[in-house]
């Protein structure tokens, strides 16, 4: 049974209570110019420095990157490059709705390189369903299984679902400077 992404969240009341603010399944987002993936954009802190206390906090889910010292956690679901459906639609159009739904994304993808990206971020990338290979820019590529973790640190690299069955990873994104 596939994994369901679900979000729970914690707060304090006014008299520093522990209490459980949210607990709602993940609602995927589906962009037409990443045909047959998900994303579950699930939870975000403002650039700079996160604060906790007794204020109730939104999370802050776009732009899809965080600044400097803002987080994303989301869960990204992949297809099989095998099964995925064809990209469908007018080009323009197509990174209109991304653009859309999940401003800040299509901007670091290479036109010459289907794929091949590169943010100004420390990734946390864990793999939680299936397998997913991962390309760095010099051709390499290592499979992650269900419990692989990878630091991806700033460098440009590509993912790729070569398997026939989808694919499940929680990328947790750190908005960094990028020094070189």
């Amino acid at each position: 049974m596939a994994i369901q992404p679900r979000l729970i969240v914690t707060g304090r009341e006014a008299d520093g209570t522990s209490v459980f603010v949210t607990d709602e399944p993940g609602q995927p987002v589906i962009v037409g110019a990443i045909p047959g993936s998900e994303f579950y954009l699930l939870w975000g802190t403002e650039d700079g420095t996160a604060t906790v206390g007794t204020e109730p906090r939104q999370p802050r889910l776009v732009p899809f990157f965080p600044g400097a010292g803002g987080t994303r956690i989301l869960f990204l679901r992949w297809a099989p490059e095998s099964s995925a459906p064809e990209q469908l639609g007018d080009p323009d159009q197509l990174a209109a709705e991304a653009d859309e739904k999940l401003p800040g994304l299509m901007e670091v993808f290479e036109p010459d390189s289907p794929g091949m990206h590169t943010t100004d971020s420390v990734d946390y990338g864990i793999c939680l369903e299936g397998e997913l290979h991962l390309e760095l820019d010099n051709g390499k590529e290592i499979k992650l299984t269900p419990g692989a973790c990878v630091v991806q640190q700033g460098t440009r690299h590509a993912w790729h679902n070569r398997s026939d069955k989808p694919a499940l990873m929680c990328y947790v994104l750190v908005g960094a400077e990028r020094t070189s």
